[in-house]
């Protein structure tokens, strides 16, 4: 089973070969783990709930269906719905710098690290500025790289309504780094 995609593996798993979900986890924790990071802002509270995610999985796995969706969005709908869970009882949000979840590998280049971690506050700054559906859309589709029918499964919105978001949360970064820019610039 050494190139086998998600959808072979998810049927050796509900066949119940340990192999197999190991080998879904190998392949989906990291992603998972980086996405409930940025999120919750706490390390300890994303591996815990990254744990979940994966728990809620193996329960959850026998009655998967994948009607034509990917795997890993359907992963990433049980993790959205574990942070909703966390948010209702924690009632606070907090973003991690980006610079902390990307492993940095300038440390021989100073130059080159201090403008990586400037990029990063603003990346962060205009990520702030979105309201919540337009980041979570932004997150799921420019940092961690899901498909627009991937974000729709798990922030359980439309392809049109993820569209709507992107588009509007980009305007809303395009304008946020320009006017930054402007500052720079004056």
């Amino acid at each position: 089973m050494d190139d086998v995609g998600d959808s072979e593996l998810v049927a050796h798993a509900q066949g119940g070969d340990l192999d197999a979900i190991g080998r879904l986890y190998d392949q989906h924790h990291e992603s998972i783990f980086r996405y409930l990071w940025l999120r919750l802002g706490d390390r300890q509270a994303a591996e815990d709930l990254t744990g979940d995610v994966f728990m809620r999985m193996l329960t959850a796995l026998p009655g998967y269906r994948s009607v034509g969706l990917p795997f890993r969005a359907w992963l990433y709908r049980i993790a959205h719905n574990l942070l909703v869970d966390h948010f209702r009882k924690a009632n606070n949000r907090v973003l991690v710098p980006l610079d902390e979840i990307k492993e940095q590998n300038d440390e021989n280049d100073p130059a080159s690290a201090t403008e990586q971690k400037l990029i990063v506050a603003r990346v962060n700054h205009a990520l702030s500025q979105l309201d919540q559906n337009q980041r979570e859309v932004i997150v799921l589709r420019f940092i961690v790289g899901l498909s627009l029918r991937e974000v729709a499964l798990a922030a359980d919105k439309t392809e049109a309504a993820v569209k709507s978001l992107q588009h509007r949360g980009l305007a809303v970064l395009r304008l946020v780094l320009s006017q930054e820019q402007e500052q720079v610039i004056r």
